[in-house]
């Protein structure tokens, strides 16, 4: 009978990998598929032991705003619960909001200083080693 098809040629069955050459084919898709189709970006690598972080890069106005902010509401948190204490609880509550607003005072003194012209040149020194 005759084949209308010839057989098929005689392959190594040895992995495509072995050789060098298909070793360069294969790290050549794999750049050609992360280039056309990137992998999912890396996640964050995780903080050891700690909790809470603040962002190396913000300004150092924007971080006294906030915290000029969040001794106001730590100073109104305490003086509402002295409202509803009474005895030497009291005075422990009235305490805490009467330093929140003593370190309020401050931080609001520093703001003030942030616009003074030799400030600005030490925050933007600080501000180049930190970009």
């Amino acid at each position: 009978m005759f084949k209308v098809t010839p057989n098929p040629p005689e392959t190594d069955p040895a992995s495509p990998y072995e050789s060098l050459d298909s070793t360069k084919l294969n790290e050549a898709a794999e750049r050609a598929l992360d280039h056309h189709f990137p992998p999912a970006e890396k996640k964050p690598p995780k903080r050891k032991g700690q909790l809470f972080s603040v962002c190396p890069n913000i300004n150092t106005e924007a971080l006294l705003a906030n915290a000029s902010e969040d001794l106001l509401s730590i100073s109104a948190i305490a003086a509402d619960l002295a409202d509803d204490v009474d005895g030497s609880r009291r005075s422990v509550a009235w305490a805490i909001s009467r330093m929140a607003d003593g370190v309020h005072l401050l931080v609001e003194q520093a703001l003030d200083h942030l616009d003074e012209p030799e400030m600005a040149v030490v925050i933007a020194k600080q501000q180049s080693r930190v970009g």
